[in-house]
């Protein structure tokens, strides 16, 4: 199927796919150069994802998943085409409107986590409430908890993170990326630390969230149950879209 037929492909009764558009990518590249040498990332990418749904992009290593996360996330910009969020171009932003459309919009799971290992799990998860939203303290603390019982770490808040499991830190994480309630959460292989029973509690989590607030979650995997959760599968392959799927998702 060609490029340009993916963005329109809106099999009905699915969910996730109502018509409302959170993310827009239209012929979006991404070049990286480095003297002579000249990688081409992402080509000619063109793909809509609507509000709440869950969307998996998936594809070998280099196919360009994450370079496509980093530039919805306004992390990167696109060496060409057009990217909007939520109505922003964000290909268009200068380095602190980015930064603050990030924190208004966007939610991210790191691969590799991200925590500040000077922060217990607690403070963590509540740095972005601080940094962006400054909410009152009790606010902050009703937020924290309800997220880190949630994926099953509140017996571990007061701890750093070199304390913790690679499965406790991503579960932290996932818990950091949603305790602003953003538009979109971005996740980069969230399920890659986990044990099957925790890579479900995360799952059931994000669900409920985007059941609750909306919250549209665009993940970058490898990992079969993540793809089966998804509403929506995309594959990359070497820079390129050359599928896009309705699926519905497990329950």
């Amino acid at each position: 199927m060609p490029t340009s037929d993916l963005s329109s492909s809106r099999e009905g009764g699915a969910p996730g796919t109502n018509g409302t558009r959170l993310i827009v990518a239209e012929r979006v590249t991404k070049t990286y150069a480095s003297g002579t040498i000249r990688v081409e990332a992402l080509k000619d990418v063109t793909v809509t994802i609507d509000r709440a749904s869950f969307v998996s992009f998936i594809g070998p290593s280099g196919s360009g998943k994450t370079t496509l996360l980093n530039l919805v996330g306004a992390l990167d910009r696109p060496t060409s085409g057009r990217l909007l969020v939520s109505g922003t171009d964000v290909g268009g932003l200068d380095r602190r409107a980015a930064a603050a459309f990030r924190g208004r919009t966007i939610g991210f799971i790191f691969q590799e986590f991200n925590l500040m290992p000077v922060l217990t799990a607690y403070e963590n998860v509540e740095y972005p409430l601080l940094l962006v939203q400054r909410a009152p303290p009790t606010e902050r603390r009703e937020r924290v908890l309800a997220l880190l019982e949630a994926v099953g770490v509140a017996d571990q808040r007061e701890k750093y993170p070199d304390q913790l499991s690679g499965g406790q830190k991503q579960r932290i994480a996932v818990a950091r990326a949603l305790v602003t309630n953003p538009q979109v959460v971005l996740a980069d292989e969230p399920t890659a630390n986990l044990d099957q029973q925790n890579a479900a509690l995360v799952m059931s989590t994000m669900r409920r969230m985007r059941d609750r607030f909306g919250t549209t979650f665009v993940f970058s995997t490898h990992d079969p149950r993540v793809v089966a959760s998804a509403e929506v599968v995309c594959r990359l392959e070497d820079g390129r879209l050359v599928s896009r799927d309705v699926t519905g998702g497990a329950a």
